[in-house]
């Protein structure tokens, strides 16, 4: 299924973390912390400012990008669990 977001709001895969620590201890999923990274799946065409016209997103489908830890809402496209959120929700994007 082909999905766009609508305005400044992005569609965000979650991207996870390492399931041991360094020392190698194996981290059960119960114990795990969701991610606060993720790449981006696709992007809406960007919020429009007092006259109208469109402001440009920051980001773009394939950036990789760390979050805030209680943002977006997490949603399921055909059986994958993704998270939508606005570009504002965003902290930056990693190299």
């Amino acid at each position: 299924m082909l999905f766009t977001p609508l305005h400044d709001r992005v569609l965000v895969r979650r991207i996870e973390g390492d399931e041991k620590t360094s020392g190698g201890l194996i981290i059960p999923d119960t114990a795990k912390e969701k991610p606060q990274e993720g790449e981006v799946v696709s992007v809406g065409a960007g919020a429009k400012d007092d006259a109208g016209a469109r402001i440009a997103m920051d980001v773009k489908a394939g950036d990789k990008i760390l979050f805030g830890k209680w943002s977006g809402t997490e949603i399921k496209i055909d059986g994958e669990e993704l998270m939508i959120m606005k570009e504002s929700d965003i902290l930056g994007i990693m190299a």
